[in-house]
Order: C-alpha cells, then sequence, then structure tokens
C-alpha cells in the first residue's frame, strides 16, 4: 500500500490511540517500548516515532529503517523533548494520546484499561496508573490524586497518561519554552486541570519506567535544573498556586513527614544492622583472641623446648670433645660390631 493511500485509510478509520515516541540516542531500549505497544490487549492504535536528531551510530541506524506493524517514522534536527512531541501531535489521529518514552514500557492490558475507564467516565480527559520502577531503581510509584491542587504540589500523573488529543491540541501541545527538559509533562497536566479538565489515577501497576544514571528524569528532579524548573512552573501558574496555596503546603509537609518518618525507620533499620554487626564482629573478636592466646602459649612451649634442645646440643658436644669420649670410642666401636648382626635381625 502506498503511503497516501495509507493515510487514506487512516483518515476513514483513524485509531483510538496515537502513541508518540521520540527518541534521542536511545535505541538501544526502543524495540522494548514498541513490542510492550505490539503487544497490548487493545490492537485499536498507531505508533509515531521521531529520531530527534541523534546522533549516536547505533540509533542512527536502527531508525534509518525501522519497520514494526502499524508504525510511523520520521527524522528531524533536534529540538528537545516537548517539540519532538508536538511534531508527532500533529501527525497523530487517534482520539486519545499516549506519549511513551523510548526507553519505558506499557502493561499489555494498559490501553484496556484505560480505554474502559473513558467508557465508563466520558466526561475524563486523562487516566494514569501506578508505576512500576525498574531498571537501576525498584519500587511501586502510587499516588491517588490528580486535581489541581494535587498537581500543583507535585506531578502525580505518570508522563504516558492517555489522554484525548483536542484538550491537548486546544492548549497548543506541550510547552516548548520551559529551561531544562523533563517536566513538559508535569505542566501539560496543571494546564488541563487549570482548563477545568478531569483525570483520574488508576490503582493498578500499569506502567514500566526505567531508572538509569543520567537519565532526563534524573536531572529534572535534583541540584539546580530542578529548582529551575519548580520555579518557572510556580511563575507560569503563579494565579492558581495563591488560590491554592494552603493546600499545597499541607501536602508538602505531608511529603516532608512521609519523608522524615521513611528516614527514621531507615535509620532503625541501619542501626539494627550496625548492632548485629558489632555483636559478630566482636565475637570474632573473641574467638581469634582465643586462638592468638593459644598460639602464643605454644609459642612459648616452643621456645621453651629450643632452649632444651640447644643445652642438650650443648652437653653433647662438650661430650664429644671429652677425654672420656676419645678414651671410650674404641670400646664404642666394638660394641657396634658386635650389636649389628643383630640390629639387622630385628623383624
Amino acid at each position: 500500500m502506498s503511503q497516501r493511500l495509507h493515510l487514506e485509510a487512516i483518515a476513514v478509520n483513524p485509531p483510538s490511540i496515537s502513541v508518540i515516541i521520540p527518541c534521542f540516542n536511545l535505541g538501544q531500549y526502543l524495540d522494548e517500548a514498541v513490542e510492550s505497544v505490539l503487544a497490548q490487549t487493545r490492537q485499536d492504535f498507531e505508533i509515531l516515532i521521531v529520531d530527534d536528531g541523534s546522533t549516536d551510530p547505533e540509533t542512527q541506524h536502527l531508525l534509518a529503517s525501522y519497520a514494526r506493524p502499524k508504525t510511523r517514522v520520521w527524522r528531524t534536527a533536534n529540538r528537545g523533548l516537548a517539540a519532538a512531541r508536538n511534531f508527532l501531535i500533529e501527525r497523530a489521529t487517534g482520539t486519545f494520546l499516549c506519549a511513551l518514552d523510548a526507553d519505558d514500557r506499557l502493561h499489555p492490558r494498559y490501553f484496556e484499561r484505560a480505554l474502559d475507564a473513558f467508557a465508563s467516565d466520558p466526561g475524563l480527559t486523562f487516566v494514569s496508573s501506578w508505576v512500576q520502577m525498574f531498571g537501576e531503581e525498584d519500587g511501586v510509584w502510587r499516588r491517588d490524586r490528580c486535581d489541581l491542587p494535587a498537581l500543583l504540589a507535585e506531578d502525580t500523573v505518570m508522563t504516558a497518561a492517555v489522554v484525548r488529543r483536542d484538550a491537548v491540541a486546544a492548549l497548543g501541545g506541550y510547552d516548548e519554552g520551559m529551561p531544562h527538559q523533563g517536566d513538559e509533562d508535569w505542566d501539560l497536566w496543571i494546564r488541563l486541570a487549570r482548563a477545568g479538565c478531569r483525570g483520574t489515577i488508576l490503582p493498578e501497576t500499569l506502567f514500566f519506567y526505567r531508572r538509569r544514571a543520567g537519565s532526563m528524569s534524573t536531572r529534572c528532579t535534583s541540584g539546580q535544573v530542578h529548582l529551575d524548573l519548580v520555579r518557572y512552573l510556580v511563575r507560569k501558574h503563579a494565579d492558581a498556586y495563591r488560590e491554592h496555596l494552603r493546600e499545597v503546603l499541607l501536602a508538602q509537609d505531608r511529603r516532608i513527614a512521609a519523608l522524615l518518618r521513611a528516614t527514621d525507620a531507615l535509620e532503625r533499620e541501619r542501626d539494627g544492622q550496625l548492632k548485629a554487626t558489632r555483636a559478630a564482629l566482636e565475637a570474632e573478636l573473641d574467638r581469634l583472641s582465643g586462638r592468638l592466646a593459644e598460639a602464643s602459649r605454644r609459642r612459648q612451649e616452643l621456645s621453651a623446648l629450643q632452649e632444651e634442645c640447644e643445652r642438650l646440643r650443648g652437653e653433647v658436644a662438650a661430650l664429644r670433645g671429652s677425654l672420656t669420649w676419645r678414651l671410650t670410642a674404641p670400646a664404642r666401636a666394638a660394641c657396634d660390631l658386635i650389636a649389628a648382626p643383630f640390629r639387622r635381625s630385628r623383624p
């Protein structure tokens, strides 16, 4: 089928979900992400990938001839995550969007659960879920609120939440003017909530989020980068923060309290482990001290034996140098001759 005919077919029967995947130097993970989409129990989707100016030869080679079912690929100059997603949104045809990062994965029933939620509540604009982290960090990230006050305090909605395309388009897509990459999705959820849109978080682990050193999420949640992004969001949504300041501060207090409790629990666990380790080391020290004392005692005994041997050697040397030893030499030799046959005949 030609590209033109393919596009016509899409226009007549648009899919429910457009999965948009920007890829910058992450070709080594891309197949896992795409396969997790192709394995969905609901197959009513399209996959749109853009190579956002990758410099990695492996990624360039992979995407130069990337062919997967229901998948289209473009290549652009590097413009950043927000611009790459907006590029794909302009070309998407689905009713809903799912912004999947190239190194993450979806649970096979994710689309099924999300579309069922939209069917049960047509007033929903976006559907998120709990998140299973994997890679360099393990654990489940659970959140239960995604209203405006909750979102102002924290990004409680995962990046790959299924969201209505027309709602995102009405807001102009992702903000390409943020000071750093990484929190574009947080800003989008805040803007949707401020526009009166409503979402939900499914209490199921339906998304797998890769944790790796040097990732964009690691950079945007620490240090000066994180502070710059938070300042930007607070200034951009200043009216909303002023209106919900009390709720935001209370939410932050709850988070701090939870962190303090977790820290206290870790310290208690660490203290318990240190005590157990100290007891084991002290027991081992006692055992080694006992062995050392025994070795010292035997060393003293050995030293005494060596001194006794030296004394006896001295006596023997003195005896062999004496006149008596020389005078009795013939007698001793005769005795040896007489005793020799008897020595040989002993059994």
